[in-house]
């Protein structure tokens, strides 16, 4: 069984557009993303729920 193929893109401030990083990913199942600093310790939400949707055979693309 082949898996999906799910991406995961950031952006450090709310004024950048992510389109560019998904239009690097190419073609997704789904993309997840998250908008914060590097640097920042707070949650990764879209990354969790990322790490949360994936299942067994997918393939996880990530950009930041």
């Amino acid at each position: 069984m082949t898996g999906q193929i799910v991406g995961y893109v950031r952006v450090s401030a709310a004024d950048q557009n992510p389109q560019r990083q998904h239009e690097a990913l190419g073609e997704c199942s789904r993309i997840f993303s998250d908008t914060m600093s590097g640097r920042s310790r707070a949650k990764r939400n879209g990354l969790a729920e990322l790490i949360a949707y994936v299942r067994d055979g997918d393939t996880g693309l990530l950009h930041r």
